[in-house]
């Protein structure tokens, strides 16, 4: 038997001072070979502890098993069976707290690299298969059924529903298809040429796209379900910023990261003026939250062109949510995080404009409710940072608009849509939901195991 291999193949990255000034993917993908070595690594045991550990159940051992077999095809397919999105699952779903961290390797070494490999696989697809491999769809059951969003959960509701023969339309508010996935990931930490295959994959399966309809405004989810779909899967996400609420934060120069990243990523500011959107361009920003939203905002400050960037975070970088790759670029990058440190208030110029923030330093008590210690105000600690610049990346709630104009849709207080957590469905009858519409904002992935979930609901309510 082969010694077990405790340590995994590093993934090729752009140098730090090469990539924190363009906008080009900084990890470079595995080569053949890496791939192949990484994937050898895996034992193939019969427990499947990963598969357990994926939102959407994807056959990992199947895909490593077929590449280690150079059945390069077959592992497609065996991802594929799964995923509709395996491109997109590669780069941004954290496998380190999911499939991998239940690997049984794990408890001696780095696991397998799951997620690089599930990124080589699709990248190799997209290469060597062309664009869109559809598999055999069954013969159409006559029922229709409208999605509501294009991002993770309405795509991957929507595939998987073409998938069991059912006619599938996506309503999309935007001009560009996939959601957070287009407008709130940075080009460097997910090109769009990925999104827009994964997108042209679903639409390969026969699901119709219909782009610039915001429901609610064109159409009612009731006038949706009395024109002919039997049913409505609402994946609209989470798109209403929230704010602090403390003194000065309407003045110029502070962004919400939602409407920030919206600019840099969908509009394509960072090509300005190629693209005529503009972004104010800070030569010290600071960003607030601890968040991946919070280190997608930073790196991008960077990389348009900011001399100092600053990640401000309430508590330690024990603490920190976002993923741990995403805060060691950020640092090796040269963005500076003030950890225990919270805003008390934004000050202003005569013109309005944002020129400083006045802080408080923060230590840490008890565990709240999150289960993370509480972060308590330093009395007289205050102390001003000078920024020109502020975005806010505090999380987000579901617009309104749709539980405005649903009758008989129930929302918690939040503004989230409530739906059972294992079907998807909502307290009105035709009506399911998932994603950051229900959960409030969550990663890619679970959004994506929603979205299957609630598919599978609705089908076996179709079929009766």
């Amino acid at each position: 038997m082969a010694k077990l291999d405790l340590n995994r193949v590093p993934m090729p990255r752009q140098e730090p001072e090469v990539r924190a000034k363009n906008f080009s993917e900084v990890a470079l993908g595995y080569s053949l070979k890496q791939a192949l070595a990484e994937a050898n690594r895996c034992i193939l045991c019969p427990k499947r502890n990963c598969v357990a550990g994926c939102p959407v159940n994807v056959d990992i051992p199947g895909f490593v098993e077929a590449m280690r077999d150079g059945d390069m095809p077959r592992a497609v397919r065996a991802l594929k069976s799964k995923n509709a999105l395996p491109g997109i699952c590669g780069r941004v779903c954290p496998q380190e707290t999911q499939c991998e961290v239940a690997c049984v390797i794990n408890k001696r070494g780095a696991p397998i690299a799951i997620g690089r490999l599930e990124r080589f696989v699709a990248d190799w697809e997209r290469a060597n298969m062309g664009r869109v491999n559809s598999p055999k769809l069954p013969k159409p059951t006559g029922k229709r059924v409208a999605v509501v969003g294009s991002g993770p959960a309405g795509l991957t509701a929507a595939a998987e529903l073409a998938k069991l023969g059912h006619g599938v339309t996506i309503f999309e508010a935007l001009h560009v298809a996939g959601g957070v996935l287009t407008y709130g990931i940075p080009e460097f930490r997910l090109p769009k040429e990925i999104v827009q295959a994964e997108v042209d994959y679903v639409a390969s399966l026969g699901v119709e796209l219909i782009l610039n309809s915001v429901i609610g405004k064109i159409d009612t989810v009731d006038e949706l379900l009395e024109s002919g779909y039997q049913a409505v899967f609402l994946g609209t996400g989470a798109g209403l910023p929230m704010f602090m609420n403390i003194a000065g934060e309407n003045l110029n120069g502070i962004y919400s990261a939602n409407e920030f990243l919206t600019r840099v990523n969908l509009m394509k500011a960072y090509r300005f003026p190629e693209y005529d959107t503009p972004v104010k361009v800070g030569k010290r920003v600071a960003v607030i939250g601890g968040g991946n939203v919070a280190m997608d905002s930073a790196r991008c400050a960077l990389r348009l062109g900011a001399d100092e960037v600053y990640i401000i975070y309430r508590r330690s970088e024990v603490e920190i949510p976002a993923r741990r790759e995403e805060v060691e670029n950020a640092m090796e990058e040269g963005i500076q995080f003030r950890f225990l440190t919270n805003p008390k208030r934004f000050l202003g110029d005569e013109k309005n404009w944002v020129v400083g923030m006045e802080c408080y330093q923060m230590e840490l008590g008890e565990p709240d409710e999150s289960g993370r210690r509480r972060p308590i105000v330093k009395e007289g600690s205050e102390f001003i940072i000078d920024v020109d610049v502020v975005v806010v990346a505090l999380g987000t709630t579901p617009n309104p608009l749709i539980a405005q104009t649903t009758e008989g849709l129930k929302t918690s207080k939040w503004g989230t849509v409530v739906a059972d957590e294992d079907t998807g469905r909502a307290e009105k009858p035709g009506v399911w939901a998932g994603g950051d519409i229900v959960t409030g904002s969550a990663t890619v992935i679970s959004a994506m195991g929603a979205g299957k979930r609630a598919a599978a609901d609705i089908d076996e309510y179709l079929r009766g």
